[in-house]
């Protein structure tokens, strides 16, 4: 009777790791940078609220795989934004982007 007990246990267990698991998703946007230092600004910004993240200097691409029940992409780029780095939906504020390091100041999108 145990044995039942702990296998259907293990089984409800294992049900509910695979129900999280689900939530997981991966999504790739641009956000504007230019060198290292941006990389490394832009990647803590968001690193306790995502499962990975990569950001690409040259091509300007952002790819990070998150827990979609916890942290929105909005939510993600909107932490990005706030670090002083310009998204595909979010730009970041004026008095934040000056405060940047003159190597990471990039070219921003006119409008």
């Amino acid at each position: 009777m145990k044995s039942i007990r702990l296998m259907m246990a293990s089984v409800l267990v294992l049900i509910a790791a695979t129900a999280f698991s689900q939530t997981e998703k991966t999504d790739t946007f641009k956000v504007y940078g230019n060198c290292d230092m941006c990389k490394y600004r832009i990647e803590k910004a968001i690193k306790k609220d995502v499962v990975k993240s990569e950001w690409n200097p040259e091509t300007k691409m952002m790819t990070v795989t998150y827990d979609a029940g916890k942290i929105s992409n909005d939510d993600i780029q909107k932490k990005i934004a706030a670090v002083g780095h310009d998204t595909e939906k979010f730009k970041a504020e004026d008095k934040v982007y000056k405060k940047l390091p003159d190597c990471c100041l990039y070219d921003r999108k006119k409008g």
